[in-house]
Formats: C-alpha cells, sequence, structure tokens
C-alpha cells in the first residue's frame, strides 16, 4: 500500500508566518526610527547676515533675527584669500566697524573668540580682504547653548 503524502497546507502556513514576521520586524523599525531619532534632531536657529563687496573690502552686516537673544558672537572666514591675516575673525564690537588695513584683526573683529554679540544693522567690514575674483565668505554664528550654525555661505 502506497501513502499519499500531501503537502499542500505547509507552504501557506510558512507564507503567513513570514509575512506577519516582515509586518512586525517592519513596524519596529519604522517606531525605532520614529520616537527614537526624532528627538535628536537640532532646531535650526533664525538669524541672518548679509554679505556685500565694495572694491577691495567685504562688508558683512548682521540683520538678527528671531532666536538674536542666544547669539553670543559672529565668526567670519574668507577661506580662499591667503593674503596676509586670513582670519577667521570674530565680532568684537557690538556696533560694527572695521579690520585694519589688509584684513589684520582690529578691536571690531578680533583674531580670536570669544567675541562680543553683534547688534542688529552692525556692519563689519573686512579691508583688503576682496579681491578681483569672486571670494568666497562664510559667517558663522555662535549661540549660548554652544551651537554653532552657518548663517551665510556665499560668494561675492
Amino acid at each position: 500500500m502506497a501513502l499519499i503524502k500531501n503537502d499542500d497546507a505547509v507552504s501557506p502556513v510558512i507564507g503567513v508566518i513570514l509575512m506577519v514576521a516582515i509586518t512586525v520586524i517592519l513596524a519596529a523599525v519604522i517606531a525605532a526610527f520614529v520616537f527614537g531619532m526624532a528627538g535628536n534632531i537640532q532646531k535650526s536657529k533664525v538669524v541672518a547676515a548679509t554679505v556685500g563687496q565694495q572694491a577691495s573690502d567685504i562688508q558683512i552686516t548682521y540683520q538678527g533675527g528671531a532666536d538674536d537673544a542666544s547669539v553670543q558672537y559672529l565668526k567670519i572666514a574668507v577661506p580662499g584669500n591667503a593674503t596676509a591675516y586670513a582670519g577667521p575673525w570674530y565680532t568684537g564690537l557690538a556696533d560694527g566697524g572695521s579690520t585694519a588695513a589688509n584684513g589684520v584683526a582690529s578691536a571690531a573683529l578680533l583674531a580670536t573668540a570669544p567675541g562680543v554679540k553683534p547688534s542688529t544693522g552692525s556692519v563689519y567690514i573686512l579691508k583688503d580682504k576682496g579681491t578681483s575674483a569672486r571670494d568666497s565668505v562664510t559667517v558663522t554664528c555662535h549661540f549660548a547653548d554652544g551651537s554653532e550654525q552657518v548663517i551665510m555661505d556665499t560668494t561675492v
């Protein structure tokens, strides 16, 4: 007498178990992402600066913003210009001012941090740091909570 094998029920049961397992794993990964990682995202601060160039002078104007109260100082860099003193410079006076000739640090823009909180509308000028070519300028804001954020990265 021959035994008849019937394996038809094995495949659907294994398929259902695998689909449930995949659904549970996917739900766990999504939950870990949503509940665990969302807390580590830092909120962007809202402050602004504008940058312009007049002849060989680079002019940075601090515009302020919603998070102005937590600003401690600005850091200004012109990374492509290696002549004389290339910075970075830190705001040294609240009401703006300029560096000495050829971008050498002055009371308005210090050679080392910590700097001074700029007032809204204050203008800082880097004397002789601009070239006839396009110059890259980066303005970074340092906040009271220890965070830093680039508020302007442009070419003038």
